[in-house]
């Protein structure tokens, strides 16, 4: 059997889980080369926790889409401003901030430093923001202060072939999120090698 009163709906947290899920590793991701480039002063470390970023910002997008998506069917409109809904929307103008911090300094020293240092100070707000906030004020989301039933996936109300194609939903959207961030974080690495190798070479006597 589905969820009671979700029905089909239901199968939308095989998506928007996992997003969620993966927003925090990116962001988590993105601080840990933050911190590793602070130490190092290596730009490779900048370019990884650039791209984890970016992949942050794609899929707290996308949590928040299959999120609204979900909150049609379950409470009747798009946008509540639930303590969930506002909390994502919070990281999302954080990180856009970060994105906007970067675009504005044209040294990559510089740049990197001031990166590293916003993301570490942001990824305070994200376990607030994604665990703590949302249980403590009551809300319409499963797991929200009010909520009796802590939600179907805490309290797995689902069947067991739900549980298991949620689960291999999580492992899926990890192993894809890694495999976008490998493949992300190498093409700017390489871009910014050939770069210094052109400017290197290049004669400016010319």
């Amino acid at each position: 059997p589905l969820i009671p009163g979700l029905e089909e709906n239901a199968k939308i947290i095989f998506f928007h889980v996992p997003t969620a899920w993966i927003t925090v590793l990116a962001f988590l991701m993105s601080t840990i080369y933050g911190i590793k480039y602070l130490r190092k002063k290596d730009l490779n470390d900048d370019a990884r926790s650039y791209t984890a970023a970016q992949l942050g910002i794609i899929f707290c997008i996308l949590a928040t889409v299959t999120g609204a998506v979900w909150a049609k069917f379950a409470w009747g409109s798009f946008w509540n401003w639930d303590p969930r809904q506002t909390s994502i929307f919070a990281l999302l103008l954080i990180y856009g901030a970060w994105f906007a911090l970067r675009s504005s300094i044209e040294s990559e020293e510089k740049r990197a430093t001031l990166s590293a240092v916003y993301s570490i100070i942001a990824f305070f707000t994200v376990p607030f923001f994604i665990f703590i906030m949302p249980r403590i004020m009551t809300g319409l989301h499963p797991g929200s202060a009010d909520d009796t039933n802590a939600g179907p996936v805490v309290d797995f109300k689902m069947n067991s072939n739900m549980q298991l194609i949620f689960f291999l939903s999580l492992i899926g959207f990890t192993i894809l999120y890694f495999w976008m961030w490998n493949i992300g974080s190498k093409s700017i690495i390489y871009r910014d090698s050939l770069n210094k190798s052109y400017l290197k070479g290049y004669n400016w006597k010319d």
